[in-house]
C-alpha cells in the first residue's frame, strides 16, 4: 500500500474519532449543565429518560429534528440557513490543531495524537474563533426580527472587545515558548513549568476573554432572555435551533481545551515518563489527562454559568476596554521585560 494512502487513511481515522468523541461530549456537556444547576438551585434535573437521566440529549436532539422548521416570511432563507451552520463548522473545526496526546507507535509506525500538526496552530485558533461571530450576527439579521439584530450586534461589539485581550494574553505564551506550535508549547510545559505558572495573569485574561467568546454568563448578552427573547436565536426553530445549541456547547469544549493546551500542561503529566511505565500505557495516561483537565475546565464554564449573575451591556464594555485591555498589555509588557532580562544574564 502506498504511503500517503496509510496517511490519508490515519488522518481519516483520526478526523472520525475527534469529532465523533467531540459530539458526544457536547451532548453530554449539555446534561451536565442541567445536572449542575439541578444541584446548584436544589432540584433533581434529568432523570427519566435512561438511567439517571443519561439519555436526556438523545431524546432531545430526537425531539428537534422532527420538529417543524419554520423560517419567517420576509427572512433572507438562504442566510437565515447558512448562519447555525458557520458556527457549528467553526466549533468543530478548531479542534483540529489541538494535540490530544503524545506520539503512539502502532506496527512501527509513528502517529501523533493530533489531526494537523501546522506551525502556526495558534494563529489557525485565533482565526477560527474570530469567524465565529459571522455565524451569529448573519443569523440576527437574516431573520428581519428587531430582537435578532439586536443580540447580532451585541455579539460582534462583545466579541471585537474581547478578541483583542485574548490575543494579548496569548503572545505572553507565544514569547515564553518560542513557537505558534500547540505541539511544541505542550512539549515545554514538562513537569510543573505550565503556563498557568509562568502567566498566571495571562491565563485569568484569557479565561475571562473566552467567557465572552462563548456568549456564556456572565457575557451571556446576545441571548439575553429577559431583554431580547431569545436573542440571535429568537427566529429558529427545529434542527437549526439544535445546531446554535450544540455549537454554543461545542465552543465551551473547545475553549476548554484550547485553555488546557496552552496553560494546563495539555496532555502532561508531571513526570510520568520517569515512573518506568510502557510506552503505550504512558500515552494512554496522557489522553486520560487530557481529557479530565478539559471536563474540569467545562465544569467550570458551566460552575460561572450557575454562580455569577449577568453583566449590563455598559459593565461588559468597561471591563473589556478599561480593565482586560490594559492588564494583558502590562502582562505582555512584564514578560518581554523579564526575559530579556533573562536573556541578558545568561
Amino acid at each position: 500500500m502506498p504511503e500517503w494512502l496509510i496517511d490519508l487513511i490515519i488522518t481519516i481515522v483520526k478526523i472520525l474519532v475527534v469529532e465523533v468523541t467531540l459530539l458526544t461530549a457536547v451532548a453530554y456537556s449539555v446534561y451536565a449543565e442541567r445536572k449542575v444547576s439541578a444541584f446548584t438551585q436544589n432540584r433533581i434535573g434529568p432523570n427519566r429518560v435512561g438511567y439517571k437521566g443519561l439519555l436526556q440529549p438523545l431524546a432531545d436532539a430526537l425531539k428537534l429534528i422532527l420538529k417543524e422548521d419554520i423560517v419567517p416570511a420576509k427572512a433572507n432563507k438562504f442566510v437565515h440557513m447558512l448562519a447555525p451552520a458557520i458556527s457549528m463548522f467553526v466549533a468543530l473545526s478548531t479542534f483540529a490543531v489541538i494535540p490530544f496526546g503524545d506520539k503512539i507507535f502502532i506496527a512501527g509506525r509513528e502517529i501523533k495524537l493530533q489531526i494537523a500538526d501546522v506551525n502556526i496552530g495558534i494563529l489557525y485558533i485565533l482565526a477560527l474563533l474570530s469567524l465565529g461571530v459571522y455565524g451569529i450576527t448573519l443569523s440576527g439579521w437574516s431573520s428581519n426580527n428587531k430582537y435578532s439584530l439586536l443580540g447580532g450586534l451585541r455579539s460582534s461589539a462583545q466579541m471585537i472587545s474581547y478578541e483583542l485581550s485574548m490575543g494579548l494574553a496569548v503572545i505572553g505564551v507565544i514569547l515564553i515558548n518560542g513557537s505558534f506550535q500547540l505541539d511544541t508549547i505542550v512539549q515545554n510545559q514538562y513537569g510543573w513549568k505550565w503556563n498557568i505558572i509562568l502567566q498566571p495573569l495571562g491565563f485569568i485574561t484569557f479565561l475571562v476573554a473566552s467567557f465572552a467568546e462563548t456568549n456564556r454568563t456572565p457575557f451571556d448578552l446576545p441571548e439575553a432572555e429577559q431583554e431580547l427573547v431569545g436573542g440571535y436565536h429568537t427566529e429558529y426553530s427545529s434542527m437549526k435551533f439544535a445546531l446554535f445549541f450544540l455549537a454554543e456547547y461545542a465552543a465551551v469544549v473547545v475553549s476548554s481545551a484550547v485553555i488546557v493546551t496552552l496553560y494546563l500542561g495539555g496532555w502532561q503529566v508531571p513526570y510520568l515518563q520517569t515512573f518506568g511505565l510502557p510506552d503505550m500505557l504512558v500515552s494512554i495516561l496522557q489522553v486520560l489527562a487530557f481529557v479530565l483537565k478539559v471536563v474540569f475546565m467545562v465544569f467550570v464554564f458551566i460552575w460561572v454559568r450557575w454562580t455569577i449573575p449577568r453583566f449590563r451591556y455598559d459593565q461588559l464594555m468597561n471591563l473589556g476596554w478599561k480593565v482586560m485591555l490594559p492588564i494583558s498589555i502590562a502582562n505582555l509588557v512584564i514578560t518581554a521585560i523579564v526575559l530579556t532580562f533573562i536573556k541578558l544574564n545568561s
